[in-house]
C-alpha cells in the first residue's frame, strides 16, 4: 500500500545510496553511496528530495520512457541503515529484486567498481542492517572499491573509510560518474550485474 499523501504510481525500482548524514562526513569513503545517488538525482532530474523513512527521498524516471525510480539516502547513521529501507520498500511495494543499494567496498581497490546481486556482507554492518530489515541478502548491490589500509585493527578500518579521500578530486569524481553509470545501466536492464 503506497505512503499516505501519495502522489502517482508507485516506483518499479527503490535505489539506496549509503553514507551517513552530517557535514563531518561529507567526501568521505564511506559517503560514496550518497555522493552517487546525488549524480543519479540530477542526471534523471528527479524530485526535490523529502524527508521520508529516515531519510532523504527522490522520485520520478530514469530518463524518459524509462522505469520509475526512487532514490533513498539514508538519513540513519550507516549502522542502522535498515531502519530506513525496510520501511521505504514496504510502503512503496518495491519487489526485493528492484532493491538497488550503492556502497563503499573496501576488499576492492580503489576505483574498481562491480556489480551483483546477493552475496557475502564482507563485514559491511549498513549491509547487515538492509538484509535484517528486509529479510535476505538477495538485494542488488553496486560495489565502489575504496582501497583497504593496511591494517586489520577494527578502529583503524573505521577512521580510515571515515576519512576524506586523499585520491586526487578529479579521479573521485570520475569514479563517482562510472558507479552512477553502472547503476543507469541495471536499472534500464542495458546491463545484467557482472
Amino acid at each position: 500500500m503506497p505512503f499516505p499523501g501519495r502522489r502517482g504510481a508507485p516506483p518499479d525500482w527503490l535505489v539506496v545510496g549509503l553514507g551517513n548524514p552530517g557535514r563531518e562526513y561529507a567526501g568521505t569513503r564511506h559517503n560514496i553511496g550518497f555522493e552517487v545517488g546525488n549524480v543519479l538525482a540530477a542526471r534523471w532530474e528527479l524530485s526535490r528530495p523529502k524527508s521520508r523513512f529516515r531519510g532523504l527521498l527522490s522520485e520520478g524516471r530514469a530518463g524518459s520512457g524509462a522505469p520509475r525510480v526512487a532514490i533513498l539516502l539514508p538519513q540513519t547513521f550507516m549502522n542502522d541503515a535498515g531502519r530506513a529501507v525496510g520501511p521505504a520498500r514496504g510502503a512503496l511495494g518495491v519487489p526485493l529484486d528492484r532493491v538497488l543499494v550503492i556502497h563503499d567496498e573496501i576488499d576492492l581497490p580503489f576505483g574498481e567498481i562491480r556489480a551483483r546481486v546477493g552475496g557475502g556482507l564482507a563485514g559491511h554492518n549498513g549491509l547487515k542492517s538492509i538484509r535484517d530489515a528486509l529479510g535476505s541478502p538477495d538485494f542488488g548491490r553496486i560495489r565502489i572499491g575504496v582501497g583497504r589500509p593496511p591494517t586489520t585493527d577494527p578502529d583503524r578500518v573505521a577512521a580510515y573509510v571515515l576519512s576524506r579521500f586523499r585520491e586526487p578530486h578529479e579521479e573521485v569524481a570520475t569514479v563517482i560518474e562510472r558507479a552512477a553509470d553502472e547503476a543507469e545501466r541495471w536499472i534500464l536492464g542495458t546491463d545484467g550485474p557482472s
